[in-house]
């Protein structure tokens, strides 16, 4: 069955943290749910789940790709145009470390940029169920549930203190 999204909204942090125990209660997912808010809260502060990021392997990864194009591009090219100069060794260590250096550090400045543009899941094509009263200091709780469960998850949002209930149709619920 396919689920169908639902918006609470609460004039108080209070109300919408009370929306979430409620949820919680009534066995909805803690991935079903989800707090939206234009003031910056702690978080955790409405009782949400800890959204997991993997945004430390973005630049370990660039990181580890730099240093290799690093390395490769100064041996081989101190392999591929030999220019002994009395009986130096071809490769030389200190002129490679700082073109290794750079490069490492600027494919994982480049990595870290493209991982907070991937984590914070930008350019967001689907746009999901948005108030625009919540730029305005109102939260909302923003719900998934089956289509089945809509009345009973409406119900709980309002009991729980929701100003307003607003379903995918565009239209207010309550």
């Amino acid at each position: 069955m396919a689920k169908a999204p639902i918006l609470g909204l609460f004039e108080t942090a209070d109300h919408a943290a009370d929306a979430g125990d409620a949820l919680k209660a009534a066995g909805v997912s803690q991935a079903d749910y989800d707090f939206l808010t234009d003031t910056p809260y702690p978080e955790g502060a409405f009782g949400e789940r800890e959204e997991p990021h993997r945004i430390y392997i973005f630049p370990f990864v660039g990181a580890l790709i730099g240093l290799t194009v690093g390395i490769m591009l100064t041996s081989m090219t101190q392999l591929a145009y030999p220019l002994t100069q009395g009986g130096k060794p071809i490769l030389s260590l200190p002129p490679m470390a700082v073109v290794t250096y750079e490069s490492t550090m600027l494919t994982a400045i480049v990595f870290t940029i493209i991982g907070i543009i991937f984590e914070s899941r930008l350019p967001a094509f689907k746009q999901g169920l948005y108030d625009t009263r919540i730029t305005e200091g109102y939260i909302g709780v923003l719900v998934n549930v089956d289509e089945d469960q809509l009345g009973s998850t409406q119900a709980l949002l309002t009991q729980a203190g929701a100003i307003d209930v607003v379903r995918n149709d565009g239209g207010s619920a309550a």
